[in-house]
């Protein structure tokens, strides 16, 4: 083979920019300053994300209940079944 997995195809004409995972510091400041940013970040955009939620979520109840309401049988329908 001879080939690493990154380096499989030979493309020209596209530049790629890549940063190795074990160059990556994900969870950087995680434990000195994580939690008062974010609660920060989370205050920041609550408001600009829960409506959309709220709205999502009371939409697919009124579905579901409409749904159970239209498939519900008629009792009238079988009132002179045996």
């Amino acid at each position: 083979m001879g080939k690493y997995w990154g380096n499989l195809a030979k493309i020209s004409g596209i530049v790629y920019f890549r940063l190795s995972p074990h160059e990556q510091k994900a969870f950087k400041g995680i434990i000195s300053e994580g939690v008062p940013n974010l609660l920060r970040r989370f205050q920041g955009s609550v408001f600009r994300v829960a409506p959309f939620f709220m709205f999502t979520y009371l939409l697919m109840e009124w579905a579901k209940e409409k749904n159970r309401e239209i498939h519900r049988k008629n009792p009238k329908d079988y009132e002179n079944d045996t």
